[in-house]
């Protein structure tokens, strides 16, 4: 038997968020045992708690039901919860630090909010033209709404489409079996100034539902391109999973160099599974 979590991540409420199976002490897993598990609970991710073997407070596996990913934002938030509800204590202050297959995720307590530092991008720049044409047939969109596009990828495989408003965002009803070899399609439109956030976020995955309702890792890439060039300010609260029915909030900022992604955590589920 292993020590089990089921947290809701980006948000304060449970049932509003992005929920994370999470399975404690699993060093004497095997690979087969994680991803067969990873795929019973049907969850967008499944993660596991090991001991670290660098310079960090745990190391954890993050698995969809598909593969194994080297990063992902919502398990990586969700993760830091769980260990910090197991009796973790962060080695410094303030800073939890997360081993997985990017290497080490420096995490900050403020609060109740947890946050995450951005991590580089494996893949950048321009999306080729015959892979937006996809995409863009695939969302469905008018493509004189399609602002910008780009490979804003930290390890999922995002492609990320800048969108004229929040309001063509929430509109999109997308064919995902025509986005091709593009499974994991991140869309952004800006709300009306002054609203209560300044972005809406949808993403397309092959997981389970088809669309993610509070996605850590794409608004960390998105962050980072928006930001970056200065069409997002350096604060700025996004609103995901919307249209099926979640609250997620993604709180951005940029501080020196780095650009932390955070929220809200919610335990929703303690016990034992037997693995």
């Amino acid at each position: 038997m292993h020590p089990f979590s089921q947290i809701d991540v980006f948000t304060s409420t449970l049932t509003e968020g992005n929920p994370l199976a999470v399975v404690h002490d699993a060093d004497d897993l095997t690979d087969e045992q994680m991803a067969a598990f990873a795929r019973w609970t049907n969850l967008s991710e499944t993660t596991f708690l090991l001991q670290p073997t660098a310079d960090a407070d745990y190391r954890v596996r993050i698995f969809n039901t598909q593969r194994e990913l080297p990063f992902a934002g919502h398990p990586t938030l969700g993760s830091a919860r769980a260990w910090l509800e197991a009796g973790g204590t962060p080695r410094s202050a303030g800073e939890i630090v997360q081993e997985c297959g990017a290497g080490l995720i420096r995490i900050r307590q403020d609060g109740s909010r947890l946050a995450f530092a951005a991590p580089p991008l494996v893949r950048d720049g321009a999306v080729d033209e015959a892979d937006l044409q996809q995409v863009i047939a695939g969302l469905g969109v008018d493509p004189a709404r399609v602002v910008d596009a780009k490979w804003a990828d930290n390890g999922p495989g995002w492609v990320a489409v800048l969108l004229d408003s929040a309001e063509t965002v929430l509109g999109l009803e997308p064919d995902q079996a025509l986005f091709g070899e593009n499974n994991r399609v991140g869309v952004v439109g800006p709300h009306p100034e002054g609203s209560e956030t300044a972005f809406e976020i949808r993403a397309f995955t092959s997981s389970p539902g088809g669309e993610d309702p509070a996605t850590g890792s794409l608004n960390a890439s998105i962050a980072q391109w928006l930001v970056g060039t200065g069409r997002a300010p350096s604060s700025y609260v996004a609103a995901q999973g919307t249209v099926v029915r979640r609250r997620g909030r993604i709180h951005v900022d940029q501080v020196g160099d780095d650009i932390w992604i955070g929220g809200e955590t919610v335990v929703g589920i303690s016990g034992t599974v037997g693995l």
